[in-house]
């Protein structure tokens, strides 16, 4: 029964809003703050801080790169050598990435042929049975023969047939071998486009002519907009040491931001520069750090023998992240937040409602002056219960 006439109330019912003036200075003033607080909401948040009067865009980009610099190593096993673009940056061109080489571990004149294995505990022999001809792991560095022979005056270890001799990476140089990269220089020609807009530009900017590029370096307070970045300031503006960095590599984020309001002159649209390090720093994660690969250069030889110098590369990557949005005025976004800051206007009501029909001591009062109950008036039945004013 109370179902049936759960769904008949529900079936025959209307409700309609009734207007009641509440002469109460308690709830005037709390519904005159909420919609204070709403109105700041919509004008000072909506509107003036996220500007929701505009249509807005994403950033789409294209970066090239260009490191320029020259440094003097001098050892005993290369001699003195220059270093130039060519040798340090690889490969010489990527998608907005460049990786410039700052410490090397150079194996010279190898040749495929048999030779010692490296020295572990996995390689290192007494007898021949403890090699097994075939046998290569995942970090050897060739095939095992079979054969048992001395890796120096006290020390066996599994022959391998593997290019000769292997290379020995278990010191890192340190200081860095190309300590001097700190001073290289990159030129960062971002070009950038928002298509909803059709509204173009690029980081080298009108005013930027050719004797100030080829004498600018970036300073975020002297030369904000020059593309040119000095490698060591790169990674101090990170809070990193860049001699530190260089021993065992690592990854620099170099971030261009294009946040543009194109309702103002395209003059203020201006690229804002950032860096950060990318790879995590911490002193109690001493496994593999930094960032390394390796290569190696070819030589064949007038009998027709190849060689090669095999090049263990520990050096700096600089990705060069760019990010933005721009905003343009549109009735549209304008209407639809308009809107929805009316309709906002609706929770003052509800809270007015939520106190005066149950936290006010006259709640019984108030909610028998707003609800009025009315019976069918064609069955000729007038007002049966509820208040009559």
């Amino acid at each position: 029964m109370v179902s049936c006439a759960a769904f008949h109330s529900f079936l025959f019912e209307y409700d309609t809003p009734r207007i009641v003036l509440i002469r109460s200075r308690k709830v005037g003033l709390i519904n005159r703050a909420v919609q204070l607080a709403i109105l700041a909401y919509v004008i000072g948040w909506v509107f003036l801080w996220e500007k929701g009067y505009q249509e807005t865009d994403s950033v789409v980009s294209s970066v090239t790169t260009k490191v320029k610099g020259v440094t003097l190593t001098n050892t005993s096993a290369l001699g003195a050598t220059v270093w130039d673009v060519a040798d340090y940056v690889i490969p010489p061109q990527e998608e907005n990435t460049v990786f410039v080489m700052t410490n090397v571990i150079l194996t010279l004149n190898q040749r495929q042929g048999r030779c010692p294995e490296l020295p572990d505990d996995k390689t290192e022999c007494k007898v021949k049975n403890n090699c097994v001809p075939g046998y290569a792991s995942t970090h050897s560095n060739g095939v095992q023969t079979g054969e048992c022979v001395p890796y120096n005056s006290s020390i066996k270890t599994c022959e391998v047939f593997a290019w000769c001799p292997v290379e020995n990476d278990d010191h890192v140089p340190k200081p860095a071998f190309l300590q001097e990269a700190e001073n290289f220089t990159i030129l960062v020609k971002n070009n950038i486009l928002y298509p909803k807009f059709n509204f173009s530009k690029r980081n080298i900017l009108p005013n930027i002519n050719s004797t100030y590029l080829k004498n600018c370096i970036y300073d975020s307070r002297t030369d904000p907009f020059c593309p040119i970045f000095r490698l060591g300031k790169i990674v101090e503006a990170a809070g990193q040491n860049f001699q530190e960095m260089a021993v065992e590599g690592g990854v620099m984020a170099l971030q261009i931001n294009w946040n543009c309001n194109l309702d103002r002159a395209a003059s203020h649209c201006v690229p804002k520069y950032s860096f950060r390090r990318l790879d995590n720093k911490d002193s109690a994660q001493t496994v593999s750090p930094g960032y390394n690969f390796r290569f190696a250069k070819y030589f064949r030889d007038s009998n027709g023998t190849e060689s090669r110098t095999l090049v263990k590369a520990y050096g700096i990557r600089f990705d060069i992240i760019v990010f933005g949005k721009a905003g343009k005025f549109d009735v549209i976004p304008t209407m639809i937040n308009i809107g929805s800051g009316l309709a906002l206007f609706g929770v003052a009501t509800v809270l007015c409602d939520i106190v005066v029909l149950y936290c006010m001591k006259k709640k019984y009062y108030y909610r028998e002056k707003k609800y009025k109950y009315v019976e069918d008036y064609e069955l000729g039945v007038d007002e049966t219960y509820g208040t009559n004013s």
